[in-house]
């Protein structure tokens, strides 16, 4: 099973789950060094102080990556290392790092791939409204503007946000991220600045350009096990508003330059519309060559009358979020990779003026360690499955020009803290040691034939 030449081939990371050194070399505190801190904010009181290390130890990594036979790392800048206010004066120490990587893996033969924004907001910009507030949208345009005078030489391929969903839902909504704000106002705010931001990036930066969203198929329970089920017009309409929420809310104005009707009904009866302003649209919806779709499991929901809003969905009364009987992650993330076909098949058709790239797909596991071997043959047969799904889209007529696996490293998990691993490389916390997993291994056979055995 063979890819198309000139398939990308790699692996993602992102600054606060990897890099440590808080406070070393003038990096301010971010919205996750501060919910981080926050009691029972994430498991344990886990803090990302000194994560992978990955600050001191980056040639290492580099190496690791070299070792692999990665075509492509996509890493993400932390704003508050470039610029420790949000605003104001630029670090010159930070854009140091982030220089000296550049320079490792150019020199490794690695082309570098930069997320200006992986979640890890500047504290200062949320003391004073952080994405609910509009100007925070033109804060990110000037940060852009300083990593592009930096790395802009050398640096070919720029993605403006990482999931802003689960930035503006997770995090303004529900509060189970950072900053940990429940406002389905501030949340609708919060994605129509972020989308601001994103074009007023776009508008800085040269070369080629991305956006990486989290998005998934929207499925019924049945339709989860068989593309071709039978759906009812209630379930039918609970898939579309869950849809148009999780999807199209974000790529339509990317894309199309139009919010859909339906997220614009919702966003109205949950704190009104005066942030949208005249000519948004218009900065929001520019050219982009990449649209990255990062993929765990498909959304699966269906009409259940009377049942309140998810938390993290507001509009969504009447409609239940359902499980599946199928084999899980450790996440509890249900096993699906047919998903992925059908959504890459469906991005190509829907929106065929943009290039897809998979920057995000992987799985957490229970690893255990055997002697000098991490014997993970669940996320082998994860990562085998996806990419047999990817292949099959792209025989489909999908526009999927590479894949990155999540994550290259252990790291810190978000608000689970250091207890779920996503890493083909394992990472001893207390020693931080690195050893490749027998999912690294595998990776590295499926780069050097450009396909699956």
């Amino acid at each position: 099973m063979v890819f198309p030449d000139g398939f990308i081939w790699g692996a993602a990371t992102a600054s606060y789950q990897i890099e440590g050194a808080a406070r070393e070399d003038g990096r301010g505190p971010s919205i996750w060094d501060t919910f981080s801190r926050t009691p029972g904010r994430v498991t344990d009181g886990h803090t990302g102080d000194v994560a992978c290390d990955h600050y001191h130890r980056y040639r290492e990594d580099v190496g690791l990556m070299a070792g692999l036979g990665l075509a492509v790392y996509r890493f993400s800048t932390a704003w508050p290392r470039v610029v420790p206010d949000g605003s104001g004066p630029v670090n010159p120490r930070g854009l140091d790092f982030y220089d000296k990587l550049v320079d490792e893996l150019l020199g490794a033969g690695i082309t570098p791939y930069v997320t200006l924004y992986h979640w890890d907001l500047p504290q200062n910009l949320e003391d004073r409204g952080g994405w609910a507030n509009r100007d925070t949208a033109y804060r990110f345009g000037d940060y852009a503007q300083a990593v592009q005078r930096r790395l802009g030489d050398r640096v070919r391929t720029w993605t403006t946000l990482n999931e802003p969903w689960v930035s503006a839902f997770l995090g303004y909504c529900s509060g189970v991220h950072a900053p940990g704000r429940r406002s389905e106002a501030d949340a609708f705010k919060a994605t129509h600045h972020l989308l601001l931001a994103h074009g007023l990036a776009a508008q800085a930066l040269t070369g080629e350009l991305a956006l990486t969203l989290n998005l998934a198929p929207v499925v019924t329970p049945a339709q989860a096990l068989d593309p071709s089920a039978p759906i009812s017009d209630a379930d039918r309409e609970a898939v579309n508003r869950i849809d148009a929420l999780l999807n199209r809310q974000f790529i339509d104005p990317a894309l199309r330059g139009a919010y859909p009707p339906e997220v614009l009904e919702i966003a109205a009866r949950h704190g009104g519309l005066d942030h949208i302003r005249d000519g948004d649209l218009e900065i929001i919806h520019q050219p982009i060559d990449l649209l990255g779709i990062n993929y765990y499991n498909p959304c699966v929901v269906e009409s259940a009358p009377g049942t309140p809003a998810h938390e993290a969905y507001p509009g969504s009364e009447g409609i239940g979020f359902a499980s599946l009987d199928v084999p899980s992650t450790a996440m509890g993330w249900p096993i699906i990779p047919s998903g992925l076909s059908s959504l890459l098949v469906r991005l190509s058709q829907d929106y065929p003026e943009v290039g897809l790239i998979v920057t995000e797909n992987g799985a957490a596991f229970d690893d255990v360690v055997v002697g000098d071997r991490v014997p993970d043959a669940d996320r082998v047969a994860y990562l085998d499955g996806h990419l047999r799904a990817a292949h099959a889209a792209i025989e489909a007529g999908a526009d999927l020009r590479g894949y990155l696996v999540w994550s290259l490293l252990d790291n810190f998990e978000w608000a689970e803290g250091y207890h779920l691993r996503f890493g083909i490389v394992r990472v001893d916390y207390g020693t931080q040691r690195r050893l490749l997993k027998d999912s690294a291994l595998w990776y590295r056979g499926v780069i050097q034939r450009n396909g699956i055995d």
